[in-house]
């Protein structure tokens, strides 16, 4: 199966073996056709409850924006509501510095198969999981706490 919804990209879909689907994306995932990734996945979660697994193929794929993002969420959303493992292969730099920057990396990329590899790593953040990273606002706070003058008042 072929889809082309804007000059450029591509989605082909491929039958790995009976529990294992592939589908390959070629060109920008972007405003234009993100939703057009999720009605695929959607309809291959719906055509095949057998799945164990969804292998988006982004080696050809380009730039990703943030709707293309909010896609491939929305994908990991639907996966793992169907008990399906999501894995984003041939991922390129690109892909991978929006997805560390976007604090998403270990959400797309962290399957439930993953999380029963790796004892209490889940792929959802948890009060022992969660990092914080200090506040901007807590530092401006601590700043203007500190003594300025001479003889330590303020």
């Amino acid at each position: 199966m072929t889809t082309t919804p804007s000059e450029g990209f591509r989605l082909r879909t491929r039958y790995d073996d009976p529990g294992a689907v592939r589908v390959e994306m070629r060109g920008d995932l972007d405003h234009t056709n993100a939703d057009t990734l999720l009605a695929t996945v959607v309809e291959l979660l719906a055509g095949h409850p057998d799945a164990r697994e969804i292998r988006l193929d982004c080696a050809s794929s380009g730039t990703v924006d943030s709707s293309g993002l909010a896609a491939l969420i929305m994908i990991r959303r639907r996966t793992g509501e169907a008990g399906v493992a999501l894995h984003l292969d041939g991922r390129g730099a690109a892909l991978d510095r929006l997805l560390e920057v976007t604090g998403t990396l270990g959400y797309l990329t962290t399957t439930s198969m993953d999380a029963e590899r790796t004892p209490g790593r889940t792929g959802r953040t948890t009060p022992e999981t969660a990092h914080e990273a200090p506040s901007a606002i807590e530092g401006v706070q601590n700043r203007s706490a500190r003594p300025t003058g001479p003889d330590g008042t303020a």
